[in-house]
C-alpha cells in the first residue's frame, strides 16, 4: 500500500471513529451519565493520550506564552463551548440529525475567514451555500412536529463555534503541529471542564458499568484511535482530501443510528442530507485549490 491509499485509509478510520461519538454519548445518557462529565472525562484522556504520543515520538516542542494563551482561548473558551453544545443537542435530536448539522461548519468558515481574513468569497462558496442551506430545509421542513427547535438551534451552534475555533485555529497551527496544538487545546478544554464542574457541582463519576463502558467506548473510539489516525492522514494526504473525506462522518453515524436507534429519514430528507454534504463539499473544494500535493 502507497502513502496515499495509506492516508486514506487512516481518514476513513478516523472518520468511523469520530461517528460513533454521539452513539456511545446517548449510551451514556440512558444510564444517568451528564454533559459535563462525560466531556471532561473525554478531554482529560484526550489531552493525557496526546502528550504521551508527542513523548513517545519525540515531537514535543517549545511553546511560548502567547501561544498558550491563544491555546487556552481555543480550548477553554472554543472547544469545551463547541462540545457542550453538541453533546447538549443530543438531548433532544437524533445522533443522525446532529451529525448533520454540525458538518454545516465549512459554511461558517468561509464566511468568517472572508471577514476575518479577508479571503475572497467566490461564486462557487455561495453556490455551495445555496445547495446547503437548501439541503437543511428539506432535512427540517419534510417533518416539522418530529424535529425538536432547541436540538436543532443546539447544533448548528456548535457548527457555528466550531467554525470560529477553526478560523482562530489556523493562526496557532501555522507555529505549531496540529498535534501539537491539539494536546494543549485538549488539556485546556479540560481544565475549563473541570472548573465549571466543580464550581457547579456537575461532576458526577458515580456511573452504572454500563455507562462506564460507554466512556471507555468514548475515549477508545473517537478520541484516541480517530485523533491518532487523522493527524497521521493529515500528514499523508494535506488537509484538503482530509476534509472531503470525513465527510463520511455524518453518514456512518446515521448509519450507526439506524441500526442501534432505529432513526429514519425520508426520502426528501436523505436528499436534504445529500446535498449539505454536497455544500460543505464544495466549499472545502473551493478552499484547497492551493494546497501542496499530498506525499504519495
Amino acid at each position: 500500500m502507497n502513502q496515499y491509499h495509506k492516508g486514506v485509509a487512516l481518514v476513513f478510520l478516523s472518520a468511523l471513529g469520530f461517528s460513533l461519538l454521539p452513539i456511545f454519548a446517548i449510551f451514556a445518557y440512558r444510564e444517568g451519565a451528564n454533559v459535563s462529565t462525560l466531556l471532561f472525562l473525554r478531554f482529560t484522556l484526550a489531552s493525557l493520550t496526546l502528550f504521551a504520543y508527542l513523548g513517545v515520538k519525540k515531537r514535543l516542542s517549545t511553546v511560548s506564552r502567547r501561544q498558550l494563551a491563544m491555546m487556552f482561548v481555543l480550548g477553554g473558551v472554543c472547544y469545551s463551548s463547541q462540545a457542550s453544545l453538541y453533546f447538549s443537542a443530543l438531548h433532544y435530536i437524533s445522533a443522525s440529525l446532529t451529525g448533520l448539522l454540525l458538518y454545516t461548519f465549512p459554511l461558517f468558515v468561509a464566511f468568517l475567514a472572508a471577514i476575518v481574513d479577508k479571503e475572497k468569497l467566490t461564486g462557487q462558496n455561495l453556490l455551495a451555500t445555496a445547495v446547503a442551506m437548501a439541503g437543511l430545509a428539506f432535512v427540517l421542513g419534510a417533518s416539522p412536529t418530529a424535529i425538536n427547535v432547541t436540538g436543532v438551534l443546539l447544533a448548528l451552534a456548535a457548527a457555528l463555534v466550531y467554525s470560529v475555533y477553526l478560523v482562530l485555529g489556523t493562526r496557532v497551527v501555522k507555529e505549531l503541529s496540529p498535534i501539537v496544538t491539539s494536546a494543549f487545546v485538549a488539556g485546556f478544554a479540560a481544565l475549563s471542564l473541570l472548573t465549571a464542574g466543580t464550581a457547579g457541582g456537575t461532576l458526577d463519576f458515580a456511573l452504572s458499568p454500563t455507562a462506564w463502558l460507554a466512556v471507555a467506548g468514548i475515549v477508545a473510539f473517537p478520541t484516541i484511535l480517530a485523533m491518532l489516525t487523522l493527524f497521521r492522514g493529515l500528514e499523508l494526504i494535506g488537509p484538503t482530501r482530509t476534509s472531503i473525506l470525513s465527510m463520511v462522518e455524518p453518514l456512518l453515524t446515521f448509519a450507526f443510528s439506524a441500526l442501534l436507534f432505529g432513526d429514519r429519514f425520508s426520502a426528501l430528507q436523505l436528499t436534504g442530507g445529500a446535498a449539505v454534504i454536497a455544500g460543505a463539499t464544495m466549499v472545502v473544494l473551493s478552499r484547497g485549490k492551493d494546497e501542496p500535493q499530498a506525499k504519495q
